[in-house]
């Protein structure tokens, strides 16, 4: 049995994709650089820089490290706005009854997302306390697939990440969890992936049985 279920943050626990294609759209249109929703899958994942990157493929111009930077920081600002909006509404259906089932039978919950903005929105949607621990993009230096954040997540609970489940719904991450020796359950967009141990539509689908064996 599983001792510990590591999380990703967007699109497992809550959705912000939308926030995310807006803040980004709205850069790349103030650029003159085409961007839309395909690009966009493009991103999951992904960190800012690195979707940044994908972006200015069709640049028709190059940018300088310090013009990257200012850009990302741009759509970040543009993006934390809109998270303003969040409210614990916006929490995913089945997320509060895995988290009490999980808590009933003494599994340790984290969260792992190379977001930097991970606590925000979680203070956001009030889940803040309701993790044992959190990994987030304010302390790793790689971006998913590498598997970084769920070995720092795991590191933090102080179990072996052998004995962890990831639920993601990217590619990227699917491949990070496997990577760092965790069992993969794809959600939502990933959830056709081949590499993952189990998949299913969304974590209302997920039974606890299938996430700690």
């Amino acid at each position: 049995m599983k001792q510990a279920i590591i999380f990703d943050l967007d699109g497992v626990i809550v959705c912000t994709d939308e926030y995310h294609y807006l803040a980004w759209k709205q850069v790349a249109d103030s650029e003159g650089i085409y961007f839309d929703r395909e690009i966009n899958e493009r991103l999951r994942g992904v960190s800012r820089i690195e979707s940044l990157e994908i972006i200015l493929e069709r640049a028709a111009k190059s940018y300088t490290d310090e013009e990257k930077l200012k850009l990302a920081d741009k759509k970040n600002i543009i993006y934390r706005e809109s998270l303003t909006k969040l409210t614990p509404e916006d929490i995913l259906p089945g997320v509060i009854d895995l988290l009490d089932e999980l808590k009933n039978r003494s599994i340790k919950a984290a969260i792992g997302s190379s977001s930097k903005n991970t606590q925000f929105i979680l203070q956001r949607i009030g889940l803040m306390n309701r993790f044992d621990s959190i990994a987030d993009g304010n302390g790793i230096t790689k971006s998913k697939p590498d598997p970084e954040v769920f070995l720092l997540a795991a590191r933090l609970l102080k179990i072996d990440p052998q004995e962890c489940a990831v639920v993601e719904d990217a590619y990227a991450g699917i491949d990070a969890a496997k990577a760092a020796g965790c069992k993969a359950i794809a959600v939502g967009s990933a959830q056709n992936y081949k590499k993952a141990d189990y998949s299913a539509d969304d974590i209302s689908k997920l039974g606890i049985e299938e996430l700690i064996s």
